[in-house]
């Protein structure tokens, strides 16, 4: 009896063995796959966390949830064969057997022998039961294992590709000089990456670039895919300041920065001269290969607004506010382009070092347009005699000469840069329609630094060269360059000074300005004026 017994134990515990581990490791694998998808077709995921309040976009799958579903299908699976060997085999099977009953159906056995049967497989199902779930939770273990490792390897791979992403277009700025900082009043800050909204529901996001919301594109709340770098085309996206909310340019992220203030005192002709600059260079893009657009509507508005008031009256209103906002202009020659700040500041803020270093867009500049009243000079006024006095009152001088402006931006000028040695400065001498009626003053010839040296501003041309990187020297009628009767001619040379400095930050555009012509000193006026800059064409009328 005893040997019928062990051998019934030893009968089931093999039989046992086989159909629990193919049935406690099919059960583990198919629990730890449910585990990983949605739980039902088609209807949100609870385990899967919606937008957050700070960025409006949904997490990448391999930045969070997909390890959470790993812990979730791991337990699941695991704890599917723990629930199912205690429950239906060791309390339910195994039970029943002991109490001489069928496992399936709980029936008592016919007779005493059947029961003892019954009895005599139970130990044998319960040891064949529980080798079964060991072995099926070693093998699920190693599935989980490996699978693991994958989606190591996975986390790994989306995390290098976003690194390198990253890196990438970092490169690419930085060998295309690509610096993005605010344009507007009172901000002015660098920033490394824009607020970016989106096309479809207007959210912004502040993280649009590869990382933990997507490698190559986010998902916003909206459902909308958003490309995480330029080169993948979120230039296309409205884009505002991250400390300002205020808009960008569509180009302010894959684009160089050119920023070029004018720098002169009130009623030197800044306003003039930058319009007659943008209009110089509307004439180039008219007959050579530049191309100039406007950055933005709002640039468009403003330009349009000053290009009528010119018009209608013949003079810019004198510039009111605080600090600037710049102009912005996409000017391109060849495949290159530039995203081009001009600053037109009010006179009144280069009269105090105080109030200088307050003009934060200056910590920025790329170059210098230093705008040159003459006329505004105690010395210039003095020599002047007869009509030429009431000429040169009549051409409303600024409220300080150039030397005194020069003198009270270069020092600032260096404290806000810290690489003054490095900016080229361009010298604009305005106004130059009545210095051409002045006789007397010697001939604006074309050398303008020599001409400024032989009417007593020699040191401001000695200061430039010595304080600046490169200098070049311009004489200017931006009255003779705008309004309805505007020169072309006269237009182009206002825009030569833009030309050359950004030919400066690399755009090849210097074949556009023409060489700086040797040392001449101004002879005595003989007439009509003399000189490259000079001729019948700068007649009006």
């Amino acid at each position: 009896m005893n040997v019928a017994l062990w051998g019934t134990v030893a009968v089931a515990v093999p039989l046992c063995l086989g159909y629990t581990l193919w049935m406690f490791l099919g059960l583990s694998l198919m629990t730890a796959g449910n585990m990983l998808g949605p739980r039902r077709a088609g209807a949100p995921d609870p385990r899967t966390p919606g937008v957050g309040t700070g960025e409006p976009a949904h997490r990448a799958y391999w930045s969070g949830q997909m390890w959470r579903d790993a812990r979730d299908a791991a337990r699941g699976g695991l704890f599917s064969i723990r629930d199912r060997l205690t429950t239906e085999w060791l309390s339910r099977s195994a039970g029943r057997l002991l109490r001489g009953r069928r496992p399936g159906t709980g029936i008592r056995g016919v007779n005493r022998f059947t029961r003892t049967v019954l009895r005599a497989m139970a130990p044998g199902t319960a040891a064949g039961a529980v080798l079964g779930a060991l072995l099926a939770a070693l093998f699920t273990s190693l599935v989980l294992l490996v699978f693991g490792a994958l989606l190591g390897l996975t986390w790994l791979s989306a995390l290098t590709g976003a690194g390198l992403l990253r890196a990438a277009e970092r490169l690419w700025r930085l060998a295309r000089g690509i610096r993005m900082k605010c344009p507007h009043p009172g901000c002015y800050l660098p920033f490394r990456l824009a607020v970016h909204l989106c096309p479809d529901c207007g959210a912004a996001h502040r993280e649009l670039e590869p990382g933990r919301y997507g490698v190559l594109w986010h998902i916003c709340g909206c459902g909308r895919r958003l490309a995480t770098s330029t080169l993948g085309g979120r230039g296309g996206f409205a884009a505002g300041c991250p400390y300002c909310a205020q808009r960008l340019p569509e180009a302010v992220g894959g684009l160089r920065v050119v920023h070029l203030p004018l720098i002169g005192g009130s009623s030197s002709g800044k306003t003039m001269l930058m319009a007659a600059m943008v209009a110089g260079l509307q004439s180039w893009s008219r007959r050579s290969g530049l191309k100039v657009e406007y950055a933005s509507l709002t640039d468009r508005q403003d330009a349009g607004a000053l290009s009528r008031q010119v018009d209608s009256t013949g003079w810019a209103r004198k510039t009111q506010g605080g600090q600037p906002r710049a102009l912005m202009l996409r000017v391109g020659y060849g495949r290159r382009w530039r995203l081009l700040y001009l600053y037109d500041p009010m006179g009144e803020s280069l009269r105090d070092a105080g109030v200088v270093r307050e003009q934060q867009y200056l910590a920025h500049a790329d170059g210098v347009i230093l705008v040159a009243d003459v006329l505004a000079e105690p010395h210039v006024r003095r020599s002047l005699h007869g009509e030429d006095a009431g000429r040169a009152a009549a051409a409303r001088p600024a409220d300080q000469g150039p030397m005194d402006t020069y003198q009270r931006i270069t020092g600032e000028l260096a404290a806000l840069t810290g690489h003054r040695r490095r900016i080229p400065v361009a010298t604009v001498v305005t106004k130059r329609d009545v210095l051409d009626r002045t006789a007397s003053l010697p001939v604006p010839g074309s050398r303008i630094d020599s001409w400024l040296e032989s009417i007593g501003l020699g040191a401001l041309v000695r200061g430039v060269r010595h304080d600046f990187g490169a200098a070049r020297y311009w004489a200017v009628s931006a009255h003779e360059a705008t309004g309805a009767g505007a020169l072309d001619g006269e237009q182009r040379r206002a825009a030569e000074p833009v030309l050359w400095l950004l030919a400066r930050s690399g755009l090849r555009v210097g074949a556009l300005v023409a060489e700086e012509p040797p040392v001449d000193l101004p002879g005595p006026r003989a007439g009509a004026a003399t000189g490259t800059e000079t001729g019948t064409e700068r007649v009006k009328g």
